[in-house]
């Protein structure tokens, strides 16, 4: 048989022949001719046979034969013809009139490596389950799979990325995967990003381009043979792609639907609303923006709606998503949604990571476009129960009706796309809200995966993997462990705050003054969720029946909530005497969480009611002056947001004190970008160093979009300078922004080659009376907020430190970090990569596109990326080298090692047992 051809001699034609040998001899017989009559004449041919290690080669050279003219049989005896003499040598490899003809370009033509679904060999999964591949899709036939359900008699129903819909009848556990069977469904509708079984009819969400119209549809079995045959386009959603319509889901009533939408999605026709149809913007300053992604997009961003099964009557659940492309419901009847990040934004004030948020009635989780992303403290949104960090997620679902130990029924099992894993969030009730926990379940690299759901009858957990045209493939999860798999009991904890907050839920809608007298008190509860419900509850009735209970009451908490949501739906009338109830209230006596609330009040009153007047602007001045700077970075933020509105010249200098000490590159970023507003207070010198600032953070690292960011603050900047001082900065702002080595640290000198024992009894015996601001410097200095957060400062590639001191003893934190190596996490450890021309990767995979992975070789530049053609890798194991580099100790005294240990004990807190004497 015929197995390749070539009519270029410069160029080999490389083929994978293992599928064409049989067992015994084989033959290999070529017929060659020359194109040109009178020129030299060739032939070469190079066979790699790989043989346990070795990989051996048959090459063409004189123990070939060769002949002028064919005979019968020639091709498949293995006896020579009789009229075939032995070849002759023309020249060696790369000689004679073939100088372009060498090894390298032999080497460059081998053949690329078939496409397979990720072998679950390569597969890290808990202990005690176990993982099989069912189906390894074929990808010119049937796609890249995206979405699934479950049907009632547990076959499953997916959806090609690109193309056609699919039932899927999986092998039954313990069988063979052969037995799976794939049958393309006979029905033009595909292009799935949501699909549903429910009231016996197959709902299908198209996110399509020319092909289907985007929207709604409804597939029914009309005449009970199991196929398919009518279809109702229900609702079109204007908006397509990856940030269009996804999900949908049975509402635990048992009588609607629920469908989810990214921020691509235009609001359709609602005949309801439990978010209050007010959102706005709510900046006080004009945002910045970086590539550009998303930039005219106005709130409310990403939405979830509840609808009939008909698609007639839809109401408006929640708002502020970014692109949550899944969601579901707890046992309770609670909502969780997994939220995607911009990972153009990482290591910017402004970036939020993927996160698990709760999805309460009225919900604003506050997305905004660009720069302009509410901080997760604004009182008027809704923060998550966990952030998982930078990823792309996917599918989502509980773990009801796995036949897996209690824990893991009761978790949520969450995709992330581009880092290859499957976590299990477990759910623990705080307050009438959950925090989650998370526990990484299965990962891969690559491991692209799309959905996941619960078998309907056999107690196993499905997933797939596929996606922008990636290879795709159907597995299944069941438990081998030997704990009790018998079913989970909810857990009741806290439930009557959650009754309470639900409570309060049911009354967002008009009600009346019943609503009023149920909602007023509860703006003082001490949990966020029901404070929030209570403000929601009192937005949707009649203002007239609401203002003088707020406005005239003598708890501070209840007035500053009620004032928000006055700002947010009250008449321009109520302005001043809004501003004059809000300067009633003693500022310096609120906590610091009810200082942030009064100072969103205060600023939507300017947003939502009238800008500032010259009045207004000395009041600002006068009230918030002596109050900065403080030691909340937060309320930092906030005030010279509206110190610079308020045109005050006395905020400049501290401000630039700020900029030069903050710890981290976020909050350095963040007092730029409100001081490039600032025009009043500036002097020689701090003109000279603000704009010198920039060559300082040409040095700091970021997403796709960061230098953008930075060089458009720098250009709004420059804008207002004055004409003089524009000519006198010209040298610093024209001078190129070259970057340096970002690792701060290692601009210190070696202090000490600290020991572990040493570190340990340091820190048994002076842990005292220690120093959180020089900690916290530390921290930055050492670079580690370059790649960790810790209390929501810092960036988000490395671990969550926050609570590190909850999760390692003294001795297991210094050991991490005195020896990086030793243990490696499965959730941050990097992969290498070997390639067929013998190339060397070794990083993190972040993105996929096709037959291409995206592999993030440096964790303090989250921007630069490696690209790898699947295909040509030939090995990939787990690295043994942890991403974090040693020797971060070295560089400290005994005091900074003792400061900075404090600090990361603290938890955040300032007001530690370890900062006191």
């Amino acid at each position: 048989m015929k197995v390749a051809s070539n009519d270029n001699f410069t160029k080999p034609t490389g083929k994978e022949v293992k599928d064409y040998l049989k067992r015994g001899n084989n033959v290999i017989a070529v017929v060659a001719s020359n194109a040109e009559a009178e020129g030299p004449a060739g032939f070469v041919a190079r066979l790699d046979l790989e043989l346990d290690k070795e990989i051996p080669q048959i090459i063409t050279d004189d123990s070939w034969f060769a002949g002028l003219s064919e005979i019968a049989g020639w091709k498949t005896d293995v006896k020579v013809p009789n009229t075939f003499i032995p070849a002759k040598v023309a020249a060696p490899l790369g000689g004679g009139a073939w100088p372009q003809v060498t090894t390298a370009v032999f080497d460059a033509a081998i053949p690329l490596k078939p496409l397979t679904a990720t072998s679950t060999e390569t597969l890290v999964i808990k202990k005690g389950f176990e993982v099989e591949l069912l189906y390894d899709v074929p990808k010119d036939i049937q796609g890249s799979w995206v979405n699934m359900c479950t049907l009632p008699d547990g076959r499953l129903i997916v959806s090609d990325q690109y193309g056609s819909l699919y039932q899927v009848t999986p092998a039954e556990i313990g069988a063979d995967a052969s037995q799976t069977q794939v049958v393309q469904l006979d029905i033009d509708l595909g292009m799935a990003h949501g699909l549903l079984w429910a009231f016996d009819s197959l709902y299908v969400m198209v996110n399509g381009g020319n092909r289907y119209r985007s929207g709604l549809y409804r597939l029914k079995d009309t005449n009970g043979d199991d196929r398919l045959d009518e279809i109702t386009f229900l609702r079109e959603l204007k908006g397509g792609g990856e940030h269009g319509p996804h999900a949908i889901l049975a509402h635990p009533d048992g009588e609607h639907l629920v469908v989810v939408c990214g921020n691509n999605t235009k609001l359709t026709e609602m005949v309801g609303s439990r978010v209050p149809l007010v959102w706005d913007e709510d900046l006080l300053h004009e945002r910045t923006y970086g590539r550009g992604f998303m930039q005219g997009v106005p709130a409310p961003g990403g939405w979830i709606a509840k609808l009939d099964p008909e698609g007639k009557q839809w109401e408006l659940l929640a708002t502020g998503f970014r692109n949550q492309f899944d969601a579901a419901y707890n046992r309770e009847g609670e909502l969780f949604a997994y939220d995607a990040d911009m990972e153009w934004d990482v290591n910017t004030p402004w970036y939020r990571p993927t996160r698990i948020c709760h999805v309460v009635s009225g919900a604003e989780f506050g997305w905004r476009n660009g720069s302009g992303k509410w901080p997760v403290y604004f009182p008027d949104s809704v923060p998550p129960v966990v952030n998982v960090g930078p990823g792309s997620p996917t599918g989502v679902c509980f773990g009801y009706g796995a036949r897996f130990p209690a824990k893991y029924q009761e978790a949520l099992f969450i995709c992330d796309w581009s880092y290859g894993k499957i976590y299990a969030v477990h759910m623990n009730p705080n307050g009438s809200t959950y925090r989650g926990e998370l526990e990484e379940f299965v990962a891969g690299t690559p491991l692209p995966v799309t959905d996941v759901v619960v078998g309907a009858k056999d107690g196993a957990i499905y997933f797939t993997i596929g996606g922008r045209r990636t290879k795709s493939g159907l597995y299944r999860v069941t438990y081998v462990g030997n704990e009790s798999t018998e079913r989970a009991v909810p857990d009741k904890t806290e439930i009557a705050a959650r009754q309470k907050r639900r409570a309060l839920e049911t009354l967002h809608m008009p009600v009346g003054v019943d609503a009023v007298h149920q909602a007023v008190p509860e703006l003082a509860n001490d949990d966020r969720f029901i404070r929030y419900a209570a403000r929601i509850a009192l937005e949707h009735q009649q203002v007239g029946q609401w203002q003088d209970s707020v406005l005239n009451t003598t708890n501070p908490e209840i007035g500053l909530n009620g004032m928000l949501g006055l700002t947010r739906v009250g008449s321009p009338d109520l302005r001043d005497r809004l501003l004059e109830r809000l300067y009633s209230i003693s500022y310096r006596e609120l906590s610091e969480t009810q200082q942030i609330l009064w100072l969103r009040v205060y600023g939507l009153i300017f947003m939502r009611m009238g800008e500032a007047t010259a009045e207004d602007a000395v009041e600002i001045r006068k009230r918030l002056e002596s109050e900065f700077p403080t030691s909340n970075a937060a309320i930092n933020s906030e005030l010279l947001k509206l110190l610079v509105y308020g045109e005050s010249a006395m905020v400049t200098q501290p401000a630039i004190d700020l900029l030069r000490n903050a710890p981290t590159q976020e909050e350095q970023i963040d007092y730029a970008k409100t001081l490039r507003h600032q025009l009043l207070g500036w002097n020689a010198e701090s003109r000279k160093e603000y704009f010198e600032w920039f060559l300082q953070a040409a040095n700091y690292r970021g997403g796709a979009s960061f230098t953008m960011f930075l060089q458009n603050i720098k250009k709004d900047a420059t804008a207002k300078l004055p004409a003089i001082e524009l000519e006198r900065l010209k040298p610093i702002i024209e001078k190129s922004l070259e970057q340096t080595n970002p690792l701060n640290f290692a601009k210190r000198t070696i202090v000490k080659q600290w020991t572990l024992d040493e570190l340990v009894t340091l820190s048994a015996e002076k842990m005292r009376g220690r120093n959180f601001d020089k900690g916290s410097q530390l921290f930055g200095e050492a670079n580690c907020f370059a790649c960790h957060r810790f209390n929501g400062k810092g960036g988000a590639i490395g671990p969550d430190l926050t609570t590190v001191a909850g999760r390692f003893s003294r001795k297991d934190l210094l050991e991490s970090i005195i020896h990086p190596n030793k243990e490696v996490s499965d959730q941050y450890a990097a992969t290498t990569f070997i390639t067929l021309d013998g190339k060397i990767v070794t990083g993190r995979v972040a993105n996929l596109s096709g037959d291409n992975i995206m592999v993030q070789t440096n964790m303090l530049d989250p921007s630069n990326f490696t690209s790898i053609d699947t295909k040509i890798i030939d090995e990939q194991f787990p690295s043994r080298t942890s991403l974090m580099p040693e020797g971060l100790f070295n560089t400290l005294d005994e005091e900074e090692v003792l400061d900075l240990l404090a600090f990361l004990l603290s938890r955040g807190n300032r007001n530690s047992s370890v900062f006191k004497e």
